[in-house]
């Protein structure tokens, strides 16, 4: 197996003072880089910044609500001033605030957009600016998520912006690739607390919390499983291993690790001179219809007794 060092790399990581994010940030420091730690609370960004150094990583911890130009320009800068350049982003910060359509307030929708689409897009801006100064590459992890994959019911604000990253993801891949930069998606799935709030996880998640080791079934049939599960793949995406790996979705979670499919034809017809609405219903449900895609994201499937 190839060694995977990142010793003298830099890596920001958003949101990265607990669950995932933190998960991400100790997994870059085990394998050499600085990292420098974003949260909104500070007594948890500095626990979170103890927790590496006391296992023998470098941190350092910036406080500020992703979002805004300003905020993005002061992560770079902070990896610079104290480190001397940057490698690697992970653009992991998010926030919930699930409601039906119907329900959902314009706070709700532009709250969630905000800390997810627009955080990913301002951090990513002022990153790639450094980066392509420097000269030699660099790394963008961008975290999507199932829901923005499939959607998820009551998740209109998250699944949109969710799916907005991956679209990200592939555009920045091919205007970023001159520039030696690598851009991915990744899809986690584990225990915490956002995945709490799905019906179907929550049991799970709580059971974890309480020391019950997760099942089989969850941890390689459904990819479920710790943050620590989801961890490898950023370390792994922001080295020399996977120069080569750019534009790409890639889930992971439990014992599985996978690679999502960008959105493509499935089936197609033809009409000469043009379909007519009548023409498309004759042929709908013989033809391009004949096999509606699924939508959400399945319940976890407990094994018959």
């Amino acid at each position: 197996m190839p060694t995977i060092d990142l010793t003298g790399k830099v890596a920001v990581v958003t949101g990265s003072g607990r669950g995932l994010g933190l998960a991400y940030a100790h997994a870059l420091a085990a394998h050499g880089a600085s990292v420098v730690v974003n949260d909104v609370d500070e007594a948890v960004a500095g626990q979170a910044v103890k927790s590496i150094t006391e296992a023998g990583g470098t941190a350092v911890a910036e406080v500020v609500p992703v979002g805004s130009a300003e905020a993005a320009g002061r992560l770079v800068s902070r990896a610079v001033e104290e480190f001397g350049r940057l490698d690697v982003l992970v653009t992991n910060a998010g926030i919930l605030r699930d409601k039906v359509l119907w329900k959902m307030t314009d706070e709700d929708f532009d709250a969630v957009i905000a800390t997810h689409l627009r955080a990913t897009f301002t951090c990513a801006r002022a990153a790639s600016l450094r980066m392509r100064e420097q000269g030699d590459g660099g790394t963008l992890v961008l975290v999507g998520s199932p829901a923005g994959q499939r959607g998820n019911f009551g998740q209109t604000n998250y699944a949109a912006a969710k799916a907005g990253i991956a679209a990200m993801a592939r555009t920045w891949s091919m205007e970023l690739a001159r520039a030696n930069i690598t851009v991915n998606a990744i899809v986690p799935v584990a225990a915490t607390a956002l995945t709490e709030t799905i019906p179907a996880f929550a049991p799970h998640v709580e059971a974890l919390r309480n020391g019950e080791p997760l099942p089989d079934f969850l941890r390689k049939g459904e990819g479920f499983g710790t943050p620590e599960d989801c961890a490898a793949l950023v370390p792994f995406l922001a080295s020399d291993a996977a120069r080569g790996v750019t534009g790409q979705c890639v889930g992971i979670g439990g014992d599985k690790v996978a690679l999502w499919s960008h959105p493509r034809e499935i089936r197609t017809a033809y009409a000469d001179g043009g379909w007519t609405p009548e023409a498309l219903a004759d042929v709908w449900h013989t033809s391009v219809g004949a096999e509606p895609q699924s939508v959400g994201i399945p319940a976890p499937k407990t094994p018959e007794a």
